[in-house]
């Protein structure tokens, strides 16, 4: 049940912090479309999220690319879903580069803002498993 609520295009759009659109653009490919207002990320940004290298039900990849005003950012993360305890443990790592005037803020700070929006998308997403669990 997690393993589909992370790959529901609902429910990504509606986990995903400023959300606008998430639009089928291809297999295992969206466009989207995302409003940010955290320092100085704050913009509209355009982009694709792909979901790549599925190892069902364990892990896969998520890529995701934008631009807005304020410049580029790419982001490459592994989510892995393992069992724990009787539920499932979603971890994740990755990376994310920018370009453009908000590369000037720096890893510190990029990733400060990155980290903050993760943990938005996980409540979220968590409380999109518990809507499927009803």
């Amino acid at each position: 049940m997690v393993w589909e609520a992370f790959l529901d295009p609902k429910a990504l759009q509606a986990a995903m912090p400023g959300c606008e659109r998430l639009d089928p653009a291809g297999p295992d490919t969206y466009r989207v479309t995302m409003a940010v207002g955290i320092t100085a990320m704050r913009g509209t940004y355009s982009g694709s999220v792909q979901v790549a290298d599925r190892k069902p039900p364990d892990s896969y990849r998520l890529l995701v690319s934008g631009s807005g005003l304020p410049g580029t950012l790419q982001g490459d993360s592994l989510m892995t879903l393992t069992d724990d305890a009787g539920g499932t443990r979603v971890t994740y790592s990755g990376e994310l580069k920018a370009q453009g005037p908000i590369a000037r803020l720096g890893p510190r700070v990029l990733g400060g803002t990155a980290k903050l929006m993760i943990g938005q998308f996980m409540k979220a997403m968590e409380r999109q498993v518990a809507l499927r669990q009803r």
